[in-house]
């Protein structure tokens, strides 16, 4: 490995700095998530961190209801352009109305915790 990969770190990082970063192989060129050190299935160890489009596609929704006073909000996964499937949320429409097929776009939003992808309606 050319220079050490620190997953979770240097994600946290470029989203620190406004940047939504994804890992790809650079063997095989596929971009995946969650990061990690190696390449799923291959367990290729020589990665790069790339620019995400931010261009995305539901591929599966779900609402979740918490108890009052809590909002409901949706749980997605989402079909990244570069290839990769992340979990995350839709913001925007109410989370009955988000779909499978619905094109979104990513957007690095203030969690609890610090700096996290989100996306709206394309």
């Amino acid at each position: 490995m050319s220079q050490e990969i620190r997953p979770e770190a240097d994600f946290q990082a470029h989203l620190a700095e406004g940047r939504f970063m994804i890992l790809r192989a650079k063997g095989s060129g596929r971009c995946f998530w969650p990061p990690r050190v190696a390449e799923p299935r291959t367990g290729d160890t020589e990665l790069e961190w790339v620019e995400a489009s931010g261009e995305g596609v539901v591929y599966s929704t779900t609402v979740m209801r918490p108890r009052p006073p809590a909002a409901p909000y949706n749980v997605a996964l989402i079909d990244l352009a570069e290839g990769a499937r992340m979990m995350s949320r839709v913001e925007g429409p109410a989370p009955e109305d988000v779909a499978i097929g619905m094109k979104v776009r990513a957007r690095i939003a203030d969690g609890e915790d610090g700096p996290l992808v989100v996306f709206d309606p394309a």
